[in-house]
């Protein structure tokens, strides 16, 4: 949530591709070949095609039979929080009692399987060709595992009838939140007008098509060298998708590895050209939102998806996994992505399984007497603690029963645990010990970290810093980001979080950053600019309109939707209009999600389009009637176009609904002060610093009010709680500073000056502001 004076909640875009550059678009011609279907791949394809059989994808979605359904449906009860469930058959039907969506008990069809291993969930059909996902799940582990049981994935505390996470609620709702990723070339087929979906597929799983793009093509090629003798052995790798008339031939993996004279670690033979492979593997393992429907593999991954950088909420501060972000945010961030490892390298592509067991697998490529020994791991040989997974891929447990290891395989760092309170392996192992001993183990083991291990944690540190805005932050943010051997997705982290501690050396930082070969790079020196005054963002933001890769154009044209037209001359407002037009298209995408129809409210009023952000906002209500944050935009609306009285009777109808929401309160409480309603507007007020004492803004704004009612002590007492916590808060230390000098207290506020200058050492009203001081 951004702005001073209104709230303005945007769901983040940011994606990872390789380089195309700026120039001809990557996106511009249409696929020529259609979907087939897997059964027309089985006719040559007979190995890969019993490979895939029973595999994951091949069991990612399927008709509810007697073959597909694992969970017990003979007349098993579960109970949760007063709720009887009970799961039975009828007329063959597989059955479920539960709550429905009006709270109450009734009888429901088991339509379709959602998964398999380790949980098994159930499609029900409702009105409108919705689908909902049960949040009653099936474990399918053995019993000895403690599985071959029902169990609830929001349990202890299950939502109740009416909220978004119930499983009739918009969150569980297969055809915007699953269906893309279980079955091929999927079409979600919404209506905005009807409010319906009319959602279809061309394999109900995941088959050949979803990896390897549309085969019509292909069969015509394959047919006619069946014909005239002729194989696509004589395709070269590197034009093998042109030739196989394949959109991704997956020809960025070619070649081995090889151990030369010497070496512990084995190099590609064939180095890596392309990046087809993973980013095909990513459109669906990858934490990202769709911003292009139909995306076809083997175009670039950020024409079609935005994945999301090391977001506080998906991730620990030195890029370890904290949330479920399905693996490539982590892959890319590591040394085996950097050094040419690919997805096949240790998964079969058909099968998924791993292609060797155990440590046998990284064996591949680390050699086996450096590295799985105990002068290396320092664990007895065979036993748990010796396997690399367990150091290197430490394990994340999701949907209760899903185990998620870290593919960023980085070494464990309990330095940084001591320092940050990042995780790592070593210390979650021997959690009975404490950091400071498992410190003192890895230093006896392998020594006082070195220049290069430092230079590693350097990273997260910078990282942490930024979140928390300390002071020095930005020079240690600017510096990863100027930094080509770190990841692209790091790099845009660092950009990111330097953009929202504005100074003059940022912006240089991110004008450099927009040219970057990397399009991560790029979007996060464009996404950046949201942290600058709209005047500063046009001489950074104006060339990325014409960005090759979709992503780029699309966050340029939101960054700039509050920059006056009449600033721009007629060529740059052409490609602004035409920005902001795929812009809104890629939000139309999600034309049923209300977060992206009051992302869409948030650019038209940036754009000055107050009638149409109106209608945006509307209907992201009515979508969700209770989504506070699109009330609070509504009400800003009507407060900048003079129609206060309308947005008093909105929000007071919205905290009827939703009375302890803090955004609400908080703007609740805005609203009572410009009504001169200052009494019940602090009383607001205090209730949302309460409810969200993480928030600082809430906090500032408290203090404010707190200071203008004469309460001066008070508002020191709320606004230094809220700077413990966040240490390099501009507008808590320019606070604190001014209510010292005003009360006469000029030690005091030549110190929270200090501080405040440490953070922003080349703005001019700090630099004025801290001189101003300097005699008193």
């Amino acid at each position: 949530m951004r702005g001073a004076r209104r709230l303005v909640m945007v769901v983040a875009l940011a994606a990872v591709t390789a380089f195309a550059g700026c120039g001809a678009r990557s996106d511009e011609a249409a696929p020529a070949a259609e979907y087939v279907g897997a059964d027309t791949c089985a006719g040559c394809h007979e190995a890969e095609t019993a490979a895939w059989r029973g595999s994951h994808h091949d069991r990612a979605m399927q008709l509810a039979t007697d073959e597909t359904v694992l969970g017990d449906f003979d007349n098993v009860d579960f109970v949760l929080d007063g709720v009887a469930s009970r799961f039975f058959r009828r007329d063959g039907a597989f059955m479920v009692r539960t709550e429905g969506p009006d709270g109450t008990l009734a009888d429901f069809e088991i339509r379709y399987t959602f998964g398999v291993v380790p949980l098994q969930q159930y499609l029900v059909a409702f009105p409108g060709g919705r689908y909902q996902a049960l949040s009653i799940a099936w474990d399918s582990r053995p019993a000895s595992e403690g599985g071959q049981r029902w169990f609830h994935l929001l349990a202890p505390d299950p939502p109740t009838a009416g909220d978004a996470l119930h499983w009739t609620g918009r969150a569980m709702n297969w055809n915007a939140m699953c269906a893309e990723c279980h079955s091929t070339n999927l079409v979600k087929g919404y209506d905005p007008r009807s409010r319906s979906y009319a959602t279809t597929w061309s394999d109900i799983d995941v088959s050949c098509e979803a990896c390897h793009g549309p085969g019509s093509l292909h069969v015509e090629l394959a047919e006619g060298w069946t014909r005239g003798g002729v194989g696509v052995e004589t395709a070269d790798p590197a034009a093998r998708s042109e030739a196989v008339g394949l959109s991704a031939a997956m020809a960025d993996a070619e070649g081995g590895w090889l151990f030369e004279p010497g070496a512990s670690i084995a190099r590609r033979t064939i180095p890596v050209a392309a990046d087809d492979q993973v980013e095909t593997c990513a459109h669906c393992h990858a934490r990202r939102t769709t911003i292009r429907q139909g995306r076809v593999a083997g175009r670039p991954l950020l024409d079609s998806d935005m994945v999301s950088r090391l977001d506080p909420l998906l991730y620990h501060a030195d890029g370890q996994i904290l949330d479920e972000v399905y693996v490539y945010g982590s892959f890319v961030q590591s040394r085996m992505y950097a050094a040419g490892v690919r997805c096949s390298d240790c998964h079969d592509p058909h099968t998924l399984e791993l292609r060797r067991p155990g440590n046998a697998l990284c064996a591949g490529c680390h050699l086996p007497s450096a590295y799985d020994v105990p002068d290396h791991h320092f664990h007895p040989a065979e036993s748990p603690a010796a396997r690399c997974v367990t150091c290197h891929m430490p394990v994340t447990t999701y949907m209760e029963i899903d185990p998620r290891r870290d593919h960023s395989m980085r070494v464990p760092r309990p330095h940084l645990g001591a320092e940050i309170g990042t995780p790592d392996a070593c210390t979650e192992c021997h959690s009975g010990e404490g950091v400071e001993w498992t410190v003192a183990a890895v230093e006896r083991w392998y020594g006082v970290p070195d220049s290069a291990d430092e230079a590693r944690m350097d990273v997260a540190r910078a990282l942490h810093a930024g979140r928390r805005a300390l002071p020095g932050a930005a020079d240690l943010l600017r510096n990863v980001a100027a930094d080509p051997e770190e990841p692209g997705i790091v790099r845009a982290t660092a950009l990111v979080l330097a953009g929202a501690q504005p100074s003059r050396a940022t912006l240089d930082a991110l004008r450099k950053a927009a040219g970057d070969p990397d399009p991560m790079v790029r979007l996060g020196a464009v996404a950046g600019l949201a942290g600058m005054p709209p005047q500063a963002r046009p001489g950074v933001a104006l060339p990325l309109l014409e960005d090759s890769i979709r992503a780029v154009r699309l966050e340029a044209a939101r960054v700039l939707s509050p920059v006056p037209a009449a600033g721009l001359t007629e060529s740059q407002r052409r490609l602004l209009r035409a920005a902001s037009d795929e812009y809104e298209a890629a939000l139309a995408v999600h034309a049923d999600d209300p977060a992206q129809r009051m992302n869409l409210g948030v650019f038209r009023a940036e754009r000055g389009l107050a009638s149409e952000a109106e209608s945006a906002y509307r209907e992201a209500l009515a979508l969700d009637p209770t989504f506070a944050p699109a009330y609070v935009n509504l009400v800003d609306l009507y407060r900048a176009t003079g129609r206060e009285r309308d947005g008093e009777a909105l929000l007071e109808r919205a905290l009827e609904m939703s009375p302890d929401d803090p955004a609400l309160l908080h703007a609740r409480g805005l609203q009572l002060v410009r009504l001169g309603r200052l009494d019940d507007a602090l009383v607001a007020l205090q209730a949302a610093a309460q409810q969200a004492p993480e928030d600082p803004r809430y906090a500032y704004v408290l203090g404010v009010a707190l200071d203008s009612r004469g309460d001066s002590d008070g508002a020191r007492a709320v606004l230094e709680t809220a700077l413990a916590g966040h240490p390099g808060h501009r507008e808590l230390l320019f606070m604190l500073a001014s209510m010292s000098r005003d009360r006469g207290d000029v030690v005091s506020a030549r110190a929270y000056a200090e501080r405040l200058l440490a953070v922003a050492p080349d703005d001019p009203a700090v630099v004025d502001f801290v001189a101003s001081l300097a005699g008193g």
